[in-house]
């Protein structure tokens, strides 16, 4: 394995600066290639906790005041120094999350980039509205929410940070963001970047901390909104815990999602497709096509060409440029997935490729799993039916347009969809009867932060990215002005 870079203790970033507070318990962080400590994290106290939601508060007075061309130079500054840094930043990505460092380099920190200057230059477009009425000037003004918290899910932790952080602080907000406890570092390399960008202290905290942490903040009646992206579970106890306050949610959740290939598809181009839906960040992305419908008078070649194309896949050291498939978050991770493929398994499925956990060499220590493809799947078995979150892909024959959206549709989530056609009028005809909030025609898990992304069903409520977040974050006021004198009913 290649050299790790040297990482100080992780500790909460409150006001401006890293805590000095240690009365947290500390807990080891593992680099997932090796499962050797890379560090040692501090969780935030509950004196952090209230000293991270009070220097909000206070950090809110001075944002909310600037101008939204103000707020938005600084954002588009730490953007800029997200692209100057991006070596680092990837390498330090890598290391909490186990993805190969090509992923890093050429998605994660440019994408988090994206967003910084996407929100930043949108919101300056903003505008009201006015109502007609010739008695009165009736207008609407948006004003930000005030202290929202957003938590973020451990694979993509950087571009999650700025896809919640950046609508939130355009918009006159201050955050307070609480990365997952298994990928802490890159969100308290952005608070640091955000003050070097000229943010004032307090608008961008981060308390670093499990579940129980994020309690401690949405427990306090000063919190107005919270984002979170994480698991369907998880997402059902946040909102039952704010059912009282009665503060916005947006939940980001899991996803079992559908890739239709009809028999007018390149195929290559879908084989192409259902891998990036399933082997990129080793399986682990929400929106992932696990379920992969093929048309069955192509279904043979496909999966011939899907398992050609699925041997040349490189696992191995994420610090290689050359890897493309890299290490699962953790080994309670990998064997959460190893019980899937047994399960496919003994259910009946037929293992085309892969299957194994791989534990020899340099990987002997690590989080790896071959890419696996299992063909000859039914709806009704454990690997079709509840998310992995790895590199399992379930092939599933079909035989007629209609069968496969009902089919598709058959599940308790709704986050994405795709589908492979050269005839344009199926195309938007399937997309729009499938049950998702993002479906893309003829390729898949693209998502440029101008695209709302979220889910129908179980996969959420509400909408990251796009121009609709930017009012999320934001409470309408309506303001009448009378013109014309009132005249007394009571003389």
């Amino acid at each position: 394995m290649h050299k790790q870079m040297v990482i100080s203790e992780g500790h909460s970033f409150i006001d401006g600066e890293i805590s000095s507070d240690k009365s947290g318990d500390a807990h080891p962080n593992y680099y997932p290639a090796t499962n050797e400590v890379i560090n040692e994290v501090y969780y935030a106290s509950k004196d952090e906790a209230r000293r991270a939601i009070s220097s909000s508060l206070v950090a809110l007075k001075v944002w909310s005041s600037m101008t939204v061309n103000q707020r938005s130079a600084v954002l588009l500054k730490a953007a800029e120094i997200l692209r100057l840094e991006v070596a680092d930043l990837a390498k330090l990505e890598v290391l909490d999350t186990g993805k190969p460092i090509a992923e890093a380099l050429s998605v994660d920190v440019y994408s988090a980039a994206d967003a910084l200057e996407y929100f930043a230059k949108t919101a300056l477009a903003l505008e009201g509205s006015v109502v007609p009425n010739s008695d009165a000037l009736i207008y609407t003004t948006q004003e930000p929410l005030g202290v929202c918290v957003g938590i973020g899910a451990w694979n993509y932790p950087l571009q999650i940070a700025c896809w919640k952080a950046a609508p939130a602080l355009m918009m006159g907000n201050t955050m307070i963001f609480k990365p997952s406890e298994l990928t802490p570092m890159t969100a308290l390399k952005l608070a640091e970047i955000f003050i070097r960008a000229g943010m004032p202290a307090g608008v961008f905290n981060v308390v670093l901390g499990d579940g129980a942490v994020a309690e401690m903040l949405l427990a306090s009646d000063k919190i107005a909104k919270v984002s979170f992206t994480g698991s369907v579970p998880t997402g059902k106890k946040i909102l039952r815990q704010v059912a009282d306050s009665l503060i916005p949610v947006t939940l980001e959740l899991g996803g079992k999602s559908p890739l239709i290939i009809f028999d007018d598809a390149e195929i290559d181009q879908a084989v192409s497709a259902a891998l990036v839906a399933n082997f990129y960040t080793q399986g682990e992305i929400c929106s992932n096509g696990t379920r992969v419908f093929v048309s069955r008078d192509i279904h043979d070649k496909f999966v011939e060409k899907l398992v050609a194309s699925t041997r040349k896949i490189v696992t191995g050291d994420p610090l290689d440029p050359n890897t493309q498939m890299g290490a699962l978050i953790s080994p309670a991770h990998m064997k959460k997935v190893m019980r899937y493929i047994d399960a496919g398994q003994s259910e009946g499925a037929e293992l085309a490729f892969g299957g194994k956990a791989l534990t020899t060499g340099k990987l002997t220590t690590g989080n790896f799993i071959e890419p696996t493809i299992f063909t000859a799947c039914t709806d009704e078995m454990s690997i079709t039916c509840e998310e992995i979150f790895g590199p399992v892909m379930s092939v599933l024959a079909f035989d007629d347009e209609s069968e496969v959206i009902s089919r598709a549709n058959n599940t308790v989530y709704g986050l994405s969809a795709g589908l492979f056609t050269n005839d344009i009028k199926r195309g938007h005809r399937v997309a729009h009867q499938l049950q998702a909030g993002t479906c893309w025609i003829n390729n898949y898990n693209v998502t440029p932060v101008g695209m709302p992304f979220g889910g129908y069903k179980h996969s959420g409520l509400g909408r990251e990215n796009g121009k609709a977040t930017l009012l999320s974050y934001t409470q309408q006021k309506s303001i009448y002005v009378e013109l014309n004198k009132i005249e007394n009913p009571y003389e």
